[in-house]
This record gives C-alpha cells, structure tokens and sequence, in this order.
C-alpha cells in the first residue's frame, strides 16, 4: 500500500479530465483530493468550445450518472461526419460521410459544450467525496520513493501515494518531477465560436479540409452550431477583428452554403496550435493525464477523448491496486499506465500529425497521402468500417473499463 500520506491519491488540475480521474479514484475507495488552480470549478463561465464526446467518453459519463436530461438539452448527438477536401490541390478526394447507422449505432457520440460539462464534473466529484483545495499546485519535491509531496501556492505540502498530474500544457508537476516533453509548434491558430443557421445540421458535423487547416462545423441543439476554424496566425487576427455580421457571411462563404444563411455568431476565442507529448506518461508516484501528457490539435476529437481514457485508466489500476492490498503508486503500476496509454496515444497523435502537415506545408506526397486515404474510405465500406471504429478508440483491451462497450447505452437521444 506504501506509506500513509495526507491522501491516497491528489489529482492537481480541475480541468475535465482532472475531475473525471478524481471522482473515479474517489468512487473506487481512493482517499483523494484535487487542487484546483485559482478558478472556482463550480461556477458555469463562458466558453466557445465544444467537445465531441464519443462513445467511451459518454459511457464515462453515463457511469457517473452525468448524461442527464439537463445535460442532453444542451448538446447533440453526431450522427454523421463529413469529410470534404476544399484544398483545391492537385490531389483531391471525393467526399466522404461516415454514418453512425453503418456500424449498428445510434450516434458516434454526443457534442457537449464545455461550460456545462465543467461544472457537472466538479459536483459530482463532490458527491463522491473528493476534497477540493483552493490552491494551486507549484511541483513536488523529495525522492517520491514512499510518498509523493506536492508543494501549493499557499506554503502547504500535501502527501500521497500517488499525484495525478491534470495541470495542463505547462504542468508545474510534470516540469518539477522531470518528464522530458517533445514540443512541435504549428503555424496555426483555432478560432472557436457558435453560430446559428437556417438549415438543418441533420446532426451531421463536417470538416473542411482546407489549405491553412481544417474548417470544423460541429451541430448543437435545433439549428445551432459550434465553429473550430484553424488557420494561420495572420489570417487568425483577421477574422478575430470581424464585426460579427462579416464573420457570419465569413462562415457561410466558407461552408460553401451547406448550412443555409448564418447569423447569430458568439464573440470568436483564439487558441495556438502545438502537439506535444511526454517521453513517459508515468514514474516515481506521478501520472500524467490530459495535456500535461499530450496536447494535438482538435482534428478528428481526439484530444478530450483521450484525455478522459487517461483519466479513468489511472484512476482504474489505482483502485485495483487498492483492492489487492498493493502500492497504489508503485512502479508496475506506473509501467502498466504508460504501456496501455501510448498503444493509443501514438498512433493518434501520428495521424493528427500527418493531416495536419499535409493541409499546412503543400507537400506533394502528404496530400497525396491525406488524400489517397480518404478516397479509400468513400470508395471502400470495410476500410470506412475500420476507420469509423478505430477512430472512437483503440481496441477494447486497451479501454479502461468504465467505458466500455457493455456500459447500458447512453448514446441514444
């Protein structure tokens, strides 16, 4: 079991992916709290981005009995994906539509809009016994051969077994303790923000691949929208400075019309795109979850999805160690953690890579590439299938259990 601490497990960083491993860990039996950074994870704030959960993300949710009809209200289901290539480039696909109904779903997922997930997480954390620590984590000290310290803002240290580290790109944890990050910056900016439309969405989302990046529209409840526009970082400060009538007629030009005439468009947020991705995912009492382990860019939903597979795989051995009488924060834990997690990160952030450079640099081959791969999936069922499944996860030996396929359905609208 190793020494006793404050607490068995501390997860720092109440972003999604840090509540979801909290209440998880909490659930299993674990003594565990989260230091929570300045912000107060309660309160609903303003936030243009959406995640498209996808199945193992919202069986998640239905374990935690958080895929409410409050929630349901506010988000979509995804029914269909559309890839279209609008690169205009010598090698250009045919498009291609991915339908849930193929593959015997409902839906592939749900999109759920961020400030309403948030503060869901962090009650149910709550509910589950998790103490919340104002304060914010500024890295770990000592040998983190018994126990793992984790030094706050306030002059306090706190002891566990195991630190969860959930404290975003620049994670004070992960820095203090050592973990080598591999970094690529892009050339690039996302540009998030929502929208109304006078067609239907028929609940379909649809990527645009264009030559400064894909062109994300994403469908929320009736005739609304969530918008994930990369482009790069000049073109980004111009559509920021657009009135919001000029940005609508940007976004309807740019949609090709698909979703009839555009209005009602939300105050645009700009991100700056960077992959990164951690030499070790886990040692010396400390995991890392969510994008203290790896950031991508928001191409194909990946990032939250995985972020949450992090979260519940570690707070799944953590709580098997538990209940076989073993050290919570011991190295075969740490190993397990970071074999089962890069069979599914790599793979990912390899192809969010690919696709990405390919839009960005022009490079013959890439697009040749990109391209070949898509005609193959609108030309050939069996590959769509592969795609489609492969897409939401790795196989289901490397899905922590939570979110697994026999989880009751919570995908249905």
């Amino acid at each position: 079991m190793g020494h006793a601490g404050d607490f068995d497990v501390i997860v720092s960083g109440a972003g999604p992916a840090g509540l979801a491993a909290a209440a998880l860990c909490s659930e299993a039996g674990l003594r565990t709290a989260i230091v929570t950074g300045p912000l107060d994870p309660f309160e609903k704030r303003h936030d243009p981005r959406t995640i498209a959960l996808m199945r193992p993300s919202v069986h998640l949710l239905e374990h935690l009995e958080l895929f409410s009809d409050e929630l349901r209200a506010v988000s979509n289901p995804l029914k269909r994906l559309r890839l279209v290539d609008d690169t205009g480039g010598l090698f250009s696909a045919p498009d291609v539509t991915f339908d849930a109904a193929d593959a015997g779903w409902d839906a592939f997922g749900w999109n759920i809009p961020l400030e309403d997930l948030h503060p869901a997480l962090a009650e149910k954390a709550r509910v589950l016994g998790v103490e919340f620590i104002r304060a914010s984590a500024t890295g770990v000290s000592g040998d983190r051969r018994e126990l793992a310290k984790l030094q706050l803002d306030n002059g306090s240290e706190l002891a566990a077994s195991l630190v969860i580290a959930a404290d975003g790109r620049n994670s004070p944890v992960r820095e203090t303790a050592g973990f080598i990050m591999l970094r690529h910056d892009y050339d690039q900016v996302a540009i998030g923000c929502f929208f109304s439309h006078s067609a239907p969405h028929d609940d379909m989302s649809t990527e645009y691949h264009k030559d400064q990046g894909p062109f994300t529209t994403v469908p929320m409840p009736e005739r609304r929208s969530s918008l994930v526009w990369m482009v790069r970082p000049d073109r980004g400060r111009e559509i920021m400075e657009l009135p919001p009538e000029e940005l609508a007629r940007h976004i309807q030009l740019e949609s090709h019309g698909d979703l009839g005439r555009i209005s009602d468009t939300t105050e645009p947020r700009s991100f700056p795109m960077q992959t990164m991705n951690a030499v070790e995912y886990a040692r010396d009492r400390i995991i890392l979850v969510g994008e203290a382990a790896h950031a991508v860019p928001p191409i194909g939903a990946q990032g939250l999805n995985m972020s949450l597979r992090d979260a519940a795989l570690a707070a799944e051995l953590a709580g098997d160690a538990l209940a076989f009488g073993e050290d919570i924060g011991g190295r075969e834990i740490m190993e397990r953690y970071d074999r089962i997690r890069r069979r599914d990160i790599f793979p990912r952030k390899a192809a969010i890579h690919l696709v990405n450079s390919a839009l960005l640099t022009g490079y013959t081959p890439l697009q040749a590439l990109r391209a070949g791969g898509i005609a193959l999936a609108a030309s050939l069922p069996w590959f769509r299938d592969i795609v489609m499944r492969q897409g939401l996860a790795p196989g289901e030996e490397n899905v922590p259990r939570v979110m697994r396929e026999h989880q009751s359905d919570a995908i249905k609208n």
